[in-house]
């Protein structure tokens, strides 16, 4: 009787051995891996809406350029405003 007692206790310290050995993981390496996923999600997806709109998306229509810019660029080129 007294060896199945001590090969049930032996077996139970065993248990207990493998539990403290595989307690968990450091609360910080658990917060840094779900910051690091999440940041890591986040650009992922930034870039796939990026991409997504630049196949999607029109271009963007250019400002019209105002009469006195056109005149002073005509200017600067050498060629003469109509009208002057």
């Amino acid at each position: 009787m007294e060896d199945e007692f001590a090969d049930r206790s032996s077996f139970e310290n065993m248990g207990n051995e493998i539990k403290e050995g595989a307690a968990g993981f450091n609360p910080a390496l658990i917060v840094l891996l779900l910051v690091l996923g999440l940041l890591l999600t986040f650009l992922i997806g930034n870039y796939v809406l990026y991409y997504y709109a630049q196949k999607t998306l029109p271009p963007k229509k250019k400002k019209p350029v105002s009469k006195k810019k056109m005149k002073r660029e005509r200017l600067k080129q050498g060629v003469s405003a109509p009208g002057e």
